[in-house]
């Protein structure tokens, strides 16, 4: 196996959840460029046709498949559908999120549940229903967030606390499969990438994040699908329980 053998994924299967918009359109069509088959969740499957066809552009094949992730029964019904169309599950892209910026003292106890059911619980099931099939030398990457482990200026106490939590789901897990299993688990802790969260933020606020960002500028999402490749790839394979940061910088600054 060469260097570059190690970061094939050919003929791998991944799910990815939150499959119908921003950073899950990218990580679904950079597995499919690395060789992968992706299995597309999300709640709005009609969008989801729009991000097939980007991984069959790629040449490779997409099964798009309804998804709540804060219900464990529809977790493990995509991991069924998964088996059922290509009979194994290699990797696992936890990717379904929301963000919300509500000042602590207003917010209500659904708001922080909704927050944290999606983010952190949806997390768990997804990688439960995954854990029970993967064979040794899968791999799950969840995504975290910078504001996991450090703040930037909006009241979220829902959404950090919810990344905070599977920063935390992922070391547990790495240790709990890692040796047992032979399944990794890491996760990528992203800085300011344009998303539907990002569109949400108030006027002049990203501009404003730079100057804390060394690189001055936003991620481009390529370059964190670029990382989550890595991480699911035979080249991260001695890489387990650790978040990886990828935010131009804004955690050192």
């Amino acid at each position: 196996m060469t260097i570059l053998d190690r970061f094939s994924l050919t003929d791998k299967v991944v799910i990815v959840t939150g499959a119908s918009s921003g950073l899950g359109v990218a990580f679904a069509k950079g597995f499919a460029e690395a060789g992968a088959d992706v299995v597309l969740a999300a709640r709005r499957v009609e969008k989801l046709a729009d991000t097939a066809k980007l991984v069959e552009a790629a040449g490779r094949k997409a099964l798009p498949v309804q998804t709540d992730v804060t219900d464990p029964e529809q977790c493990q019904a995509v991991v069924d559908a998964a088996m059922a169309e290509f009979g194994h599950v290699d990797i696992l892209i936890n990717n379904a999120g929301v963000g919300t910026a509500v000042p602590a003292t207003r917010e209500t106890p659904d708001q922080f549940r909704q927050v944290v059911d999606l983010n952190l619980n949806g997390s768990y099931w997804m990688a439960q229903s995954c854990g029970r099939i993967m064979k040794p030398g899968s791999a799950i990457v969840n995504i975290a967030s910078v504001l996991g482990i450090t703040t930037a200026g909006l009241p979220q106490a829902a959404y950090a606390s919810s990344k905070a939590g599977v920063i935390g789901l992922t070391r547990d897990l790495a240790q709990q499969w890692g040796h047992r299993k032979g399944i990794r688990v890491n996760a990528i802790a992203p800085g300011f990438f344009a998303s539907e969260m990002t569109d949400a933020y108030p006027p002049g606020y990203l501009e404003a994040q730079n100057t804390r960002i060394v690189l001055q500028r936003t991620g481009d999402p390529e370059e964190l699908a670029a990382t989550a490749i890595w991480l699911a790839s035979p080249a991260a394979g001695y890489v387990v329980g650790q978040t990886i940061p990828v935010d131009g910088g804004i955690t050192i600054s």
